[in-house]
């Protein structure tokens, strides 16, 4: 990010966008509303539905739902959750303090401290970042049509994880992070102002799943697609851990039931080191099978959650997924280890996680 925000920042097309941002920002400033309207529907009362977590005002975003079900429009829905959205992120704001503004760029909204420049390149990513993905998966990603792509930037650790702990209600720890995708009903990033960088391949990753979700896509598909965007448009500082001691965890870890947990997508949820051997495996398979991209675009948007993509391989790719993955992790093939759904006993996962 910090490449871009020096490329952004004191040129004249920039400096239109801090003037754009600062115009939004001032009306961003207005006291929230406490009452929606969209036409065709009842008033809804914002303020009944906010819930104090802490110091910060949450939303019941299933209220908000049901209410806009009612909206009788798919544009009208559209407008009616955008501005539950802004009036949230405005009582938000408020709560945070008087040095918190939010901002907004396109369809991109920022609540933060940062310096009306910063905050404008900052804008300019998200907003970028989501026109490369749909660029990059060209055919596949599609910009969501309902909502906005939210960042909030808290001053200190201490703000970003009182915030965050409320979305994780359960005992215990959870780990230490500077920057994280929060779907909570209304989908945003948070992250630290002392590291911008750190949220920047997150945006990346769960834009790239917000693209895909018009898709009924296995969540290996869907995984591997994010993985691989992410790391094509932010790359990271270092090369990750040596490739040969993965693999070789690879080779150690996976057996026919761990297999079939992949395919089902129930793998990305465990707790151990399966969960980061799956995103690798989802990043090795996409990342062979779209060496070809029009092939490959045919398979994704054929692949089908029920089956883990497994009908739509052998059309479009002419493969096998058990031989793939068996070729990959150094097995003869094994018709134990292509998906099988009446093996999974649950519903099978879509991703994005």
């Amino acid at each position: 990010m910090l490449k871009l925000l020096k490329s952004l920042i004191g040129t004249t097309k920039d400096k239109a966008a801090v003037r754009a941002v600062s115009d939004a920002e001032t009306d961003a400033q207005a006291p929230p509303p406490a009452v929606i309207h969209a036409p065709g529907a009842e008033p809804f009362d914002l303020s009944a539905a906010l819930i104090d977590a802490g110091g910060f005002p949450l939303t019941d975003w299933d209220a908000v739902n049901r209410w806009i079900a009612n909206v009788p429009t798919e544009a009208a829905k559209a407008q009616a959750w955008a501005a539950c959205e802004q009036a949230w992120l405005q009582n938000l704001c408020r709560a945070l303090g008087p040095a918190y503004r939010l901002r907004s760029q396109g369809s991109a909204l920022l609540i933060s401290t940062l310096p009306e420049h910063v905050a404008a390149a900052t804008l300019s990513f998200v907003t970028k970042t989501m026109q490369r993905i749909v660029h990059l998966l060209q055919g596949l990603a599609a910009a969501p049509e309902w909502g906005h792509d939210i960042l909030i930037v808290f001053d200190d650790d201490d703000s970003y994880y009182r915030y965050v702990a409320h979305y994780y209600p359960e005992a215990g720890e959870f780990a230490a992070s500077s920057g994280m995708y929060i779907d909570g009903g209304c989908g945003h990033f948070v992250t630290v102002k002392a590291d911008l960088r750190a949220v920047e391949p997150v945006i990346a990753h769960e834009l790239t799943h917000a693209c895909l979700s018009h898709l009924p896509i296995p969540a290996w598909l869907n995984e591997g697609l994010a993985v691989n965007t992410e790391l094509r448009l932010c790359p990271p500082p270092q090369a990750p851990s040596n490739p040969w001691d993965l693999h070789a965890r690879h080779l150690k870890f996976w057996g026919a039931a761990e297999i079939q947990e992949f395919w089902s997508g129930k793998s990305f949820l465990r707790n151990d080191e399966g969960n980061e051997l799956s995103y690798d495996l989802a990043k090795v398979l996409v990342s062979q099978f779209a060496a070809d991209w029009q092939t490959f675009r045919q398979f994704a948007l054929a692949a089908d959650v029920a089956d883990g993509g497994a009908a739509a391989a052998q059309l479009h790719l002419g493969i096998d997924l058990g031989a793939a993955v068996s070729a990959i992790l150094e097995r003869e093939p094994d018709a134990s280890w292509a998906p099988r759904p009446e093996a999974w006993g649950e519903e099978s996962e879509r991703g994005a996680f």
